[in-house]
């Protein structure tokens, strides 16, 4: 069903502006999406769509149209004045579609039965731009699960989300604030902590990934907490050839991740 606004008084409208602050994505468990592909990513993984707003706009971007028609048949959908989707939109040129998902929530009890798990933990990422291209190399290689230690950006805020391209449907990504509640959940399992340092002479050629493991990156400025390396099975580099110090952590994630896969199956 389609309903029209033009006032930003309406709650819906408000409280969709609400999910803009992260305080209040956490409290109501939900946050926004904008754009026609990471709507129609969210559309075909299921996931749950709460609320759909969209304007004018929409029926001038390539595959709108259609899309619009598709979730009208599930969902009511609401048409806003250029005004009011203007409060609600974060990006320049909007497509003129914007949707309040519910954030699905996981438990590492709940994805840690599988034989050969393939997990990534983000130690502290501050960049949300490097995030969720992170997130996105971990769908492109199947990832089963994406840790996220206390520290890390919000995945959920706009610049984030529109990195991941809408990669982090369907994949579990759960955030820990304790990082020995997750090492040890890991370690009882028998999953290898595999981590990037620069002060280590192994390479991450020099290692096996085949079997239950977990790759850790670690922030942009610091690399991985102390305490996680210690912990750690595997403590790698990846060589400078030439004359820089190190790689961009999407980057770093990217090397390592592909190297499992090229491991694990090839």
């Amino acid at each position: 069903m389609k309903t029209r606004i033009d006032s930003e008084s309406n709650k819906l409208v408000k409280h969709a502006k609400s999910l803009k602050i992260r305080k209040n994505r956490i409290k109501n468990n939900q946050f926004l999406i904008e754009g026609v592909r990471i709507v129609k990513e969210a559309l075909d993984n299921n996931a749950i769509i709460e609320s759909v707003f969209y304007s004018d706009k929409l029926h001038e971007v390539n595959g709108g149209q259609e899309l619009l028609e598709l979730i009208v048949k599930n969902h009511d959908v609401h048409m806003l004045s250029n005004k009011v989707f203007d409060i609600l939109s974060e990006t320049e040129n909007s497509q003129g579609i914007i949707a309040v998902i519910k954030k699905e929530d996981f438990l590492l009890e709940d994805v840690i039965s599988k034989e050969n798990l393939f997990f990534l933990v983000l130690d502290r990422i501050q960049d949300p731009a490097n995030i969720g291209t992170i997130i996105r190399t971990a769908k492109a290689v199947n990832v089963d699960t994406i840790i996220l230690t206390k520290g890390c950006v919000d995945v959920y805020n706009s610049k984030a989300l529109r990195a991941t391209m809408g990669a982090l449907f369907g994949l579990p990504i759960i955030q820990f604030d304790n990082n020995d509640e997750w090492i040890n959940k890991l370690e009882q399992n028998n999953i290898k902590l595999i981590a990037t340092s620069l002060n280590t002479e192994r390479t991450y050629l020099d290692i096996s990934y085949n079997g239950n493991i977990a790759i850790i990156v670690g922030n942009e400025a610091n690399g991985i907490d102390h305490t996680i390396l210690a912990k750690s099975d595997e403590v790698v580099k990846i060589p400078m050839f030439g004359k820089i110090e190190s790689l961009n952590v999407t980057v770093s994630a990217a090397v390592l991740l592909y190297k499992a896969i090229e491991k694990r199956f090839y």
